[in-house]
């Protein structure tokens, strides 16, 4: 768990937290919060927040909100005090604990809260799919994520009841890593979602959520929260969707980040089915026959990838991790890693060596050398 003391953050991280907590204020609210402000938002929490506020671009909602506080400090210890009392700890861009291509993402938040332990970089994919798919299906798509968590590749859902928490069990059940990202805060899980959590906690697992403490699920929470799932992820499987299944967001999120998408085919005569076949209909997604499909599609090839449950970022050596820092998502010659490591060529090589062992990159004909 992350340190979430006043000592850990920066004058503007707590400024940023503050302003996070006010309802209605997104990303491109401080973005635009930012370029006012001329030098970052913690000008702004150095003065009151009514001689600022009136001027600020904001939605009058926000702005009203923002008005009741004298000044952004108690609200962002408010939630460092909250988040204290849940066991929660903050990720900011940038940060480990963040994951780093969420931040690649359109409309990604600046943090998110999260419960459990981040695990090493690795290809990862999202897993989706109908809360109430036919009959017989779950075990089939518990199965189907535990063969895609042993080669190496963590599972991305949601937490809701249905196929997303068959596709956590099914990680689980591998000793693979997983992800559950809420449409809640994290101090404010559904029953169901509070049996699952300590199961995916004790397995390594981490629950992420965009939103502060205290916020419940809505019915706009959710699309929203899809977005995440999609943007964090490699690639995107849709297991089983009708035609308004909520996993449909998810499929039309990454699409909008870039991210292939996948989708199991179904009989015609099964409506259950019967997003997942459009989706492969219309061309917005690849059909997926197997498990390989998956990993062949993430990039990971099973015999080479790290195990579930190894590999451990505080266990490299400085020189493995300064290797890794240089190290981008295409493939890049050691020449190019050399000039930009400032290592020796003995050394970069050991570097190397470390990093592809512990499953964190892989290494290409030609001496080509990418992230996981």
């Amino acid at each position: 768990m992350v340190d979430v003391t006043a000592d850990r953050l920066t004058a503007e991280q707590r400024a940023l937290l503050a302003l996070w907590t006010v309802p209605g204020l997104g990303p491109r609210t401080l973005a635009q919060l930012r370029a006012f402000s001329r030098g970052g938002l913690a000008r702004l929490a150095e003065a009151p927040v009514r001689d600022w506020v009136s001027e600020a671009p904001l939605p009058p909602p926000v702005r009203r909100r923002l008005a009741e506080a004298t000044t952004l400090e108690p609200l962002a210890a408010h939630a460092l005090e909250r988040c204290v009392r849940a066991g929660m700890g903050v990720a900011f861009q940038g940060e480990r604990a963040y994951p780093a291509r969420l931040a690649e993402a359109p409309d990604a938040p600046p943090l998110l809260f999260f419960m459990g332990h981040v695990g090493p970089p690795r290809r990862r994919v999202a897993m989706v799919g109908s809360r109430h798919p036919d009959q017989g299906f779950l075990p089939f798509a518990r199965t189907f994520a535990r063969q895609v968590a042993e080669g190496g590749v963590g599972v991305v859902s949601g937490a809701a009841a249905g196929v997303d928490r068959a596709c956590h069990w099914g990680a689980m059940d591998a000793g693979g890593e997983t992800w559950a990202f809420l449409g809640s805060a994290l101090d404010a899980l559904d029953p169901a979602q509070a049996k699952l959590w300590p199961h995916v906690l004790a397995r390594g697992g981490v629950f992420f959520s965009e939103l502060p403490p205290g916020v419940r699920a809505s019915t706009t929470t959710f699309p929203r929260r899809n977005r995440l799932i999609a943007g964090a992820s490699d690639a995107i499987l849709v297991l089983r969707a009708g035609v308004g299944s909520g996993s449909l967001y998810t499929a039309e999120a990454g699409r909008a980040s870039g991210r292939p998408v996948l989708a199991l085919p179904g009989d015609v005569m099964n409506e259950g089915a019967a997003g997942c076949n459009a989706l492969i209909r219309d061309g917005h997604a690849r059909a997926c026959l197997g498990v390989e499909e998956v990993w062949r599609t993430v990039g990971v090839d099973p015999q080479r990838a790290v195990p579930p449950g190894e590999g451990s970022w505080e266990d490299l050596s400085g020189e493995a991790r300064g290797a890794y820092e240089v190290l981008k998502r295409v493939p890049r010659s050691f020449d190019e890693v050399l000039a930009d490591s400032r290592l020796s060529p003995a050394a970069l090589t050991s570097a190397l060596v470390e990093l592809e062992l512990s499953g964190f990159i892989v290494q290409h004909p030609g001496r080509l050398f990418e992230r996981v």
